[in-house]
């Protein structure tokens, strides 16, 4: 069995590890990598996206990653218990056309005994922006 350390019930440091390692393999923009980090049979909510399973979760990051272009994100813990975290974000990307966005939401993640994570839920509100107003370098 997958084992990603740490592992629930989370304390503060180890529920922080968690959000970092998150932001870190985002980051990378590897959806192989990405999606080794859900179970087999993970469910997301993804805006009105509606996913299940890794393999789906490994499409959805290729597509995800092939339109939102120089894509940089940062993560926040804002609670946990037990096996369960509430994580703000925002990231920074562009369209193929150069249209910048800035990118907001809230995650709500449920991990099993392994430290994977089992269910996903995001909501995102999409903000354009110029180039110059960008944060996220």
């Amino acid at each position: 069995m997958e084992i990603i350390n740490p592992i629930p019930p989370f304390t503060m440091e180890t529920a922080t590890e968690k959000v970092q390692m998150a932001e870190n393999a985002w980051n990378s923009k590897d959806p192989e990598k990405v999606c080794l980090a859900y179970t087999i049979d993970t469910e997301w909510r993804n805006r009105t996206d509606f996913i299940k399973g890794r393999e789906e979760v490994k499409q959805f990051l290729k597509r995800k990653w092939e339109t939102e272009l120089e894509y940089r994100l940062k993560k926040e813990l804002w609670g946990f218990r037990n096996n369960r975290m509430a994580v703000r974000f925002e990231y920074e990307w562009h369209d193929k056309a150069g249209q910048w966005f800035r990118s907001y939401g809230n995650e709500l993640w449920e991990f099993n005994e392994h430290g994977l994570m089992q269910k996903r839920f995001a909501s995102i509100n999409d903000m354009p922006i110029k180039e110059h107003e960008r944060i996220l370098k």
